[in-house]
């Protein structure tokens, strides 16, 4: 017999402990039938049941995220009961007890029993747990937290995740996702819980009414900075939790002509007409696209599945294309900085974006801040916090009452930029030939490289580490280390910028690219130069990362 279809002694006995302690029947059966299949030496069945009992899942600063499946290294009930009882012994270690925690969920498999185990525990151990009224976007739920001034707040949610996965996402009673070294003191927690059939567990936390989502509703409302609402809307949820609340939302601002991907409107987990529910997967936008043109739309807006990300499509010419997140971004940073009137304003990116917003800002005598990657880092940028974006498609417009990426409240302030240029006029690729004009041509990509191996991306990193390039795009360079903030290398030269680090959701190590060309005669010259530049630095970096 093959080492990968052996089944130890060890590994037998744990899968037989763990089921012992699975409150689910349904896990334990599915679970007790992958170890028969390995005790009768099915090809694959040990490997399959090492995999399944290589957990625990990692609680990291993004919570947990994972197949729904039976086991440690899965989403399932039991993982969800000890995560919770971990999360509730911090909370009670700091003093917590007795507050309140917000729990809420979208709509992929698992969700709804996920959310209200991770309810039961928390009832069981004190706190005044308020359910959300159903599946809702993400951002309702930072939203509560805040509102209500939580102690924290949980979503079940895999975001834009593959339809088998699911997760749980953790925020403190800032109304942001954790930070280190949040995530390690909860991990310890959760080592530390007993099996999940020990956990105390009490049904009947309250589910919070209405009157929360009219009160987000309402904060949205209030964003649009202009009075035109002449516009013509095409939008998609993507099979996730987002279509009524975004259609309820523009309406409350005042756009009504709203028409939604029909196919895509009701929340499915299976994710039936995308191969992948992310805005920013190839062909995840066709249907939107379609419907934009058949319908004459003056602007395309995609949510991914839990609505926190929001991409925003345009016709360009004869056809119509979805905005990178650079440019949505550089886009309503500069009708936030054109609009505000808060004093000493900030806005925000990571590091991995394009630098445009930084001479935005300065144009505006705003300050600008850097962080690293992740909205949890963003939010915590610094005081007078008006606007941040990460190139993934997050935008956050609504820092006041929401600290996390939000796609409805970014949705109603692209369509008040959108109605305000088209009654002048304009439209959105005007204003960023605009930007391009004044502060130079900013062109980014991405090279990712999947691994199946996680091993891959620290010897990739490492050969890089040990024997950075010197030029790129002849151009030359230099490399710093962000060890230890962060497991990164950064490249610089001459208009050009290199990003590279493994990625914190998915097994890949990724790539940012960006160029800048200058704007000195004209805008389509400099497009071009920038592109041909973009061309040969991303042909560079692929051979430096295949011979890590």
């Amino acid at each position: 017999m093959n080492e990968p279809d052996r089944l130890s002694r060890e590994l037998r006995n744990r899968a037989f402990a763990w089921i012992t302690e699975d409150v689910d029947a349904d896990s334990r059966e599915e679970l007790e039938a992958v170890l028969a299949r390995a005790m009768h030496g099915e090809p694959g069945a040990a490997a399959e049941l090492a995999d399944r009992m290589s957990g625990p899942l990692e609680f990291g600063t993004a919570g947990l995220r994972g197949p729904v499946r039976a086991g440690p290294n899965g989403m399932n009930t039991a993982v969800v009961v000890r995560t919770t009882a971990g999360v509730a012994s911090w909370l009670a270690r700091n003093g917590k007890t007795g507050q309140v925690v917000v729990v809420g969920r979208d709509a992929r498999h698992g969700s709804e029993r996920f959310a209200a185990a991770a309810a039961d525990v928390l009832y069981a151990a004190g706190f005044d747990v308020r359910l959300l009224p159903g599946p809702l976007p993400t951002p309702l739920l930072a939203f509560a937290v805040r509102h209500l001034g939580a102690a924290a707040g949980v979503q079940i949610t895999a975001s834009h995740n593959p339809p088998a996965d699911n997760g749980y996402k953790l925020y403190d009673e800032s109304g942001s996702q954790i930070v280190p070294p949040t995530d390690a003191e909860i991990e310890a927690a959760i080592a530390e819980a007993p099996g999940a059939t020990r956990v105390a567990r009490t049904p009947g936390a309250p589910v919070l009414g209405p009157e929360l989502v009219s009160a987000y509703l309402a904060k949205v409302a209030s964003l649009p900075r202009g009075s035109a609402r002449s516009l013509r809307v095409a939008a998609t949820a993507l099979h996730g939790v987002g279509a009524e609340t975004l259609t309820r939302a523009l309406a409350a601002a005042g756009f009504t002509d709203v028409h939604l991907v029909a196919e895509q409107s009701k929340p499915d987990p299976d994710f039936p007409t995308v191969s992948f529910p992310n805005p920013e997967e190839p062909g995840a936008t066709d249907l939107l696209l379609e419907l934009a043109e058949r319908v004459n739309a003056d602007l395309a807006i995609a949510l991914d599945p839990d609505a926190d990300r929001c991409a925003l499509g345009v016709r360009d010419g004869d056809a119509w294309r979805m905005l990178r997140g650079d440019e949505a971004g550089v886009l309503l940073g500069e009708h936030v900085l054109s609009t505000t009137d808060r004093r000493d304003p900030l806005v925000a990116t990571t590091i991995v974006s394009s630098s445009m917003l930084g001479r935005v800002a300065e144009a505006h005598g705003a300050r600008y801040a850097e962080t690293l990657t992740g909205f949890k880092w963003l939010t915590r940028a610094g005081e007078g916090l008006v606007f941040a974006y990460e190139e993934a498609l997050g935008l956050c417009v609504n820092p006041d009452f929401v600290r996390d990426k939000d796609g409805i409240a970014a949705a109603v302030l692209a369509c008040d930029l959108a109605a305000t240029l088209k009654a002048s006029g304009r439209s959105l690729l005007d204003v960023l030939d605009d930007l391009a004009t004044r502060h130079g041509v900013h062109l980014t990509d991405q090279v990712s490289l999947r691994v199946t191996d996680l091993s891959v991306r620290t010897r990739v990193l490492n050969a890089v580490r040990q024997n950075p390039p010197s030029t790129l795009a002849g151009v030359a360079v230099s490399m710093e280390d962000l060890l230890p903030r962060t497991d990164a290398l950064r490249i610089s030269g001459q208009g050009l910028r290199v990003v590279i680090r493994p990625s914190g959701t998915e097994p890949k190590l990724k790539t940012y690219l960006q160029v800048v060309e200058p704007v000195t005669e004209s805008l389509a010259d400099s497009r071009a130069a920038a592109a041909s530049r973009l061309t040969a630095l991303r042909a560079d970096v692929e051979t430096l990362l295949s011979a890590g």
